[in-house]
């Protein structure tokens, strides 16, 4: 396979990391709605996210929300505009992100292992491929959180630290890592950072999707000529959105909570135009399966159906990864990662 195009990567132990996603989908579910309400409450969207194109009728409705396929680039757009207000709100207030900390030492360095190292491997071996060493590559990563890529980075001998709006999960991040990595800035101060850095990557995994103000992030990397490669990942338009609508009692996870908008390759490429780049590697690998695997037995279970959904269970998740590398090749799986090289 071309090291240009990537598809795929086990499940491995990943639903052990995400046991509250089926322990506690009434109470995910709870927390999804009272973000899907904050939303409501917002401006309507009338243009697209990404390319600005005027926006038509919703193509479908999901735990409420409505959303727009644009009819330039495809990407959805929900009904309703994330602004500042909502971000303060379920980013700081509500402080989100501490449903995706670890509870200790061991735990962070172990989600670190399972998750991060493996898109920090992929980031050293595409720029390798490229002709960067390890050693020069110098990484700025936006929306941080604790700092669980920053610390996969350094393992693998590369300089990174990071930027994000939780001080919660900035203290915490800093002091796993045993050194202050990370820092805590406000909810636009990340576009001054990207503009006055001296980085030569840029980082941005799962958080292009959270920006408010996603042109100005977008001006500010294309003027930075500092800046050489952008790596992110970003939640796409996919199997995962259509298996939501169907399961309107299972925690959205995807299309929903903080995630306002959904890229796809259309959008993906329009944004990497915007700001002087080309996409020069990308890496599909999705959780559709997995969030199908999940509807299924949550379902089961709220039926009084719990051994049987054991039963169903032995049988499926044998096949996950060859059923979910079937939907990556299809390019119509929930994530893609990708690096954008500087034109």
């Amino acid at each position: 396979m071309s090291i240009k195009k990537k598809y795929s990567k086990p499940f491995g132990d990943l639903n052990t990391l995400k046991t509250n996603f089926f322990e506690n989908n009434d109470g995910m579910l709870d927390m999804a709605d009272g973000m899907a309400d904050v939303l409501l409450m917002q401006p309507k969207r009338t243009n697209c996210k990404i390319c600005g194109a005027k926006l038509g009728k919703p193509l479908y409705t999901s735990h409420r929300i409505g959303y727009t396929e644009c009819p330039e680039c495809g990407h959805l757009n929900s009904e309703c505009c994330d602004t500042d207000d909502f971000a303060s709100k379920v980013y700081v207030e509500d402080d989100y992100s501490k449903n995706y900390s670890a509870a200790d030492k061991e735990s962070y360095i172990r989600r670190r292992d399972m998750i991060y190292i493996p898109k920090a491997e992929y980031l050293r071996d595409c720029l390798k491929h490229d002709g960067l060493a390890v050693n020069d590559i110098n990484i700025l990563d936006i929306g941080a959180g604790c700092g669980y890529f920053v610390s996969a980075a350094e393992e693998l001998g590369m300089k990174a630290y990071g930027i994000d709006v939780s001080d919660s999960e900035v203290s915490y991040g800093n002091a796993a890592m045993g050194e202050d990595r990370l820092t805590c800035v406000g909810l636009t101060d990340s576009i001054d950072y990207i503009a006055k850095t001296g980085a030569n990557v840029l980082t941005a995994i799962g958080v292009l999707e959270h920006l408010v103000h996603l042109d100005e992030n977008i001006d500010a990397i294309r003027q930075n000529e500092n800046i050489r490669y952008v790596f992110a990942s970003v939640p796409m338009f996919s199997f995962s959105s259509c298996f939501e609508v169907a399961f309107a009692n299972c925690y959205n996870r995807h299309t929903g909570g903080t995630h306002t908008h959904l890229f796809t390759d259309e959008s993906v490429e329009k944004m990497a135009s915007r700001m002087g780049f080309e996409i020069a590697y990308e890496w599909r690998f999705g959780s559709d399966i997995n969030d199908l695997y999940r509807f299924l037995t949550v379902s089961m279970q709220k039926n009084n159906n719990a051994e049987f959904a054991g039963y169903f269970s032995d049988k499926f998740i044998p096949l996950m990864d060859e059923l979910q590398a079937v939907l990556d090749k299809s390019e119509f799986s929930s994530e893609l990662h990708f690096i954008l090289k500087r034109r």
